[in-house]
């Protein structure tokens, strides 16, 4: 290959990379209205399309929380409020949530080690999909920020979540990652119930932080 043929590849290469947002944690403040209604409200519960606990997504990891609203546009997720939430927002728009969201509760980090130890039966669980080689020891320390961290997030989110990685061809749930759907299949409900609750358990570095609807 000659120079100009290699400078032209990397050229169309940078080209057509996705473009690098800048994120700006004071402009997604100013964004972040569409999102207190229901993640800035301590224990608030969705009822549709399941019922549960809205997550907690103070102290989560900006790359993933854009990651994931990517999908939701995109139809990867399937959730109706988010996905109408996610369509309207820019790719901008998405970074910048994700900044502010990911620096709202600055929280001393968790142990390396969970405090407390799996029963026998949820070790054999979460062992059979090796969640530790992604999510930490810890569950809060992934080995890439765009994975989640999941330690102390409110199990039975966690629970629908994971049970959206089994359902296919429905259109009001879902999740399209393939590599967590493989995992996912592995399980009974009762077992994904079960390592949800235990992950729920653990101390985490997620938080709700509590601010008006009105502002």
């Amino acid at each position: 290959m000659t120079k100009l043929t290699l400078t032209a590849a990397i050229v169309s290469a940078l080209l057509a990379a996705p473009a690098a947002w800048a994120q700006s944690a004071a402009a997604g403040e100013k964004k972040a209205a569409m999102c207190i209604g229901c993640h800035g409200i301590p224990g608030y519960q969705a009822s549709f399309p399941e019922v549960h606990k809205v997550p907690m997504i103070s102290g989560q990891n900006g790359k993933y929380l854009a990651a994931a609203l990517a999908a939701y546009k995109k139809g990867e997720r399937k959730h109706p409020t988010m996905q109408a939430i996610a369509k309207s927002l820019s790719d901008q728009d998405m970074a910048d949530l994700a900044a502010f969201y990911e620096g709202q509760a600055k929280v001393e980090p968790v142990a390396a080690k969970p405090a407390t130890e799996p029963s026998p039966q949820v070790a054999e669980l979460l062992k059979k999909a090796n969640c530790a080689s992604c999510h930490g020891e810890n569950f809060s320390k992934p080995i890439d920020p765009s994975y989640p961290k999941i330690a102390g997030q409110h199990a039975d989110y966690l629970y629908i979540a994971l049970k959206a990685y089994q359902t296919d061809k429905n259109a009001s749930i879902g999740r399209g990652n393939a590599i967590m759907a493989g995992m996912a299949k592995q399980y009974s409900l009762a077992e994904l119930k079960q390592m949800a609750q235990y992950i729920g358990s653990l101390d985490g570095e997620l938080r709700t932080v509590p601010q008006s609807r009105f502002r």
